[in-house]
C-alpha cells in the first residue's frame, strides 16, 4: 500500500506542507511593494498577468502615484496607460483608482485589515483580500486560492470543487491556519517549478507519493 493510500486527507495535506516547506523554505510574496496600498494595487493587477510582468509596471506606477491618495485623483488615461501591459488594463485602472478613493473617503487613508471591509473595495475579491491581509498586516483570514493552488489541490486530491471560495473552505478545514498563506505561496513556487498546467514533472516531482494525479500518470507510462 503507497503512502498515499496509508494517510487521511488531512495527514496527506499536512505531509505536503511539511514538503513544502523544506523545498521551498524561502518563499515568499514575489510582488514588489512598500505599502499595503502599493500591494493592493500589485494583486490588482497581477489578475490574469505574471507577477513578473507586474513588477516590471509598478515602479513606474508608484513613483508616479505612491499612495491611495494620488491613485484616487489619477488621471484615467495616465492610468491606464501605466498598467496597459498587464492586460484589462481599463478596468483594472478604473478598480484601482475606485478603490483608492473608497480607501480615502471610508478607511481615512489605510487599507482595511479586516476582510469584510477589503471585500468592500471594487476589484478586491477573496483571493486579493488573503495575499494583503497576510503579506502586508500578518493576518491569516483564509488560504490564497490562483491557478497554481486550484490546480494543485485538485491533482492532490484536497479537493474536488472548481470554484475558488469552495476549494479555499476545503484547504483551511485541512490546514492549519497560521499556514494558509505559507501553503499558497510555496504551492505557487511549485506549481511554476514542476507542476505546470500542460506537462507536470511527475517523475521529478517529490511530492508524487502523495498525488493520486502522479500515480495515474504513471500508470498510463507503464501501459505504453
Amino acid at each position: 500500500m503507497t503512502i498515499r493510500k496509508r494517510l487521511s486527507i488531512k495527514q496527506r495535506a499536512l505531509e505536503v506542507l511539511i514538503r513544502l516547506k523544506l523545498l521551498y523554505p524561502d518563499a515568499s510574496c514575489t510582488l514588489t511593494y512598500t505599502t499595503p496600498v502599493q500591494l493592493l494595487v500589485a494583486t490588482i493587477l497581477s489578475a490574469q498577468c505574471t507577477d513578473e510582468r507586474v513588477n516590471k509596471v509598478t515602479p513606474e506606477l508608484f513613483k508616479r502615484f505612491p499612495d491611495a491618495f494620488s491613485l484616487a485623483k489619477a488621471d484615467d488615461e495616465e492610468l491606464q496607460d501605466l498598467v496597459r501591459s498587464t492586460g484589462f488594463y481599463r478596468n483594472k485602472a478604473k478598480n484601482i483608482k475606485a478603490a483608492c478613493r473608497m480607501i480615502e473617503e471610508k478607511f481615512g487613508g489605510k487599507v482595511p485589515k479586516v476582510m469584510e471591509q477589503l471585500l468592500e473595495l471594487p476589484g478586491v475579491a477573496r483571493k486579493t483580500a488573503n495575499v494583503v491581509l497576510a503579506n502586508a498586516y500578518g493576518i491569516n483570514m483564509g488560504v490564497t486560492v490562483d491557478t497554481h493552488v486550484k490546480r494543485l489541490s485538485q491533482r492532490l486530491g484536497l479537493t474536488k470543487h472548481t470554484d475558488p471560495v469552495r476549494i479555499e473552505r476545503d484547504l483551511m478545514l485541512l490546514l492549519p491556519q497560521p499556514d494558509w498563506e505559507n501553503w499558497s505561496i510555496r504551492l505557487i513556487y511549485h506549481g511554476r517549478a514542476v507542476c505546470s498546467a500542460r506537462n507536470p514533472a511527475c517523475y521529478d516531482c517529490k511530492l508524487s507519493d502523495l498525488c493520486p494525479s502522479a500515480e495515474i500518470e504513471a500508470s498510463r507510462a507503464r501501459a505504453k
